[in-house]
């Protein structure tokens, strides 16, 4: 075997042989890349769940500024047309909430616990 130039047309030399056999190995590595990614249900599972993760984040967020802006209107909306001693009661009730969280929520708390009890006992008559 000599690396002669060919004389022939039809019979590739062995470095042109040699080539071939490397660009088949190389596009064999490649196609066996691709099933074996194809085949990898776990990525592309986890790739999925990526990109609905993110979908679902961007949603949540356009979600959220229309709540806000909905509730800064209707915040706008109760405050224009309340009278003004209502809101002078409101606003005392809710300083008052904020100054004495802690009793307000064991209260809370506890009322929630009398309401499952009762509703627990209701049922096992």
């Amino acid at each position: 075997m000599t690396n002669e130039p060919r004389t022939d047309s039809a019979t590739p030399t062995p470095d042109e042989l040699r080539e071939q056999v490397e660009r088949t190995r190389d596009e064999l590595g490649q196609t066996i890349e691709a099933l074996a990614d194809k085949a990898d249900i776990k990525a592309q599972a986890r790739e999925k769940t990526a990109d609905m993760m993110r979908h679902a984040a961007a949603e949540a967020g356009v979600a959220a500024d229309q709540i806000r802006t909905k509730t800064r209107h209707a915040a706008r909306l109760v405050k224009d047309t309340t009278s003004g001693p209502v809101l002078d009661r409101a606003g005392r009730a809710a300083s008052m909430a904020r100054a004495h969280r802690r009793p307000l929520l064991v209260a809370g708390g506890a009322a929630l616990v009398v309401l499952l009890l009762v509703r627990r006992s209701r049922r096992s008559r």
